[in-house]
């Protein structure tokens, strides 16, 4: 029997909590991340936010824009913005797809997690995305809150 590795929660750096919130998301797809030397240690102490990235096309190469990834503590050495732009990696059939997808149907990429795979590689989680309107979040409240309660009476 071959099982499948699923992707363990102790891999995962950060979380956009807000992005299911806030947008509606439509396909996910898994981008490797460029990073220097004491980005991917600060990574692994688990000192990055997503909370005001975006990714966006700029001249045919996808960027991940507003990450912010803490100065590693250990590093005396080198300074670097904690939120410069990083490139991300992916095939170069998804980027067209993606492209179009963005540009023909006016959709978002949003960062929806970081985490590290099986193989000690950082990868971005980056979903296509429509934005939701305040009567949708309302919605979204309120189902949240029926399904609160469901629990709280079964148990």
């Amino acid at each position: 029997m071959s099982k499948k590795k699923s992707q363990s929660t102790d891999n995962v750096v950060c979380r956009n909590k807000k992005a299911k919130f806030r947008f509606e998301l439509i396909e996910k797809i898994e981008c490797g991340l460029v990073l220097k030397g004491a980005e991917v240690k600060s990574l692994r102490e688990g000192r990055a936010s997503l909370e005001e990235a975006y990714a966006r096309f700029e001249e045919g190469e996808l960027w991940l824009i507003g990450f912010h990834i803490t100065q590693y503590s250990h590093d005396t050495s080198r300074k670097y913005d904690p939120v410069r732009k990083r490139k991300l990696l992916a095939r170069g059939r998804e980027l067209s797809q993606l492209a179009d997808k963005v540009q023909l149907k006016r959709l978002t990429l949003v960062p929806v997690k970081v985490y590290f795979n099986e193989r000690g590689i950082a990868k971005v989680q980056i979903a296509l995305a429509r934005g939701k309107t305040v009567s949708d979040k309302r919605d979204t409240v309120k189902e949240r809150d029926a399904k609160r309660e469901m629990r709280r009476y079964e148990g």
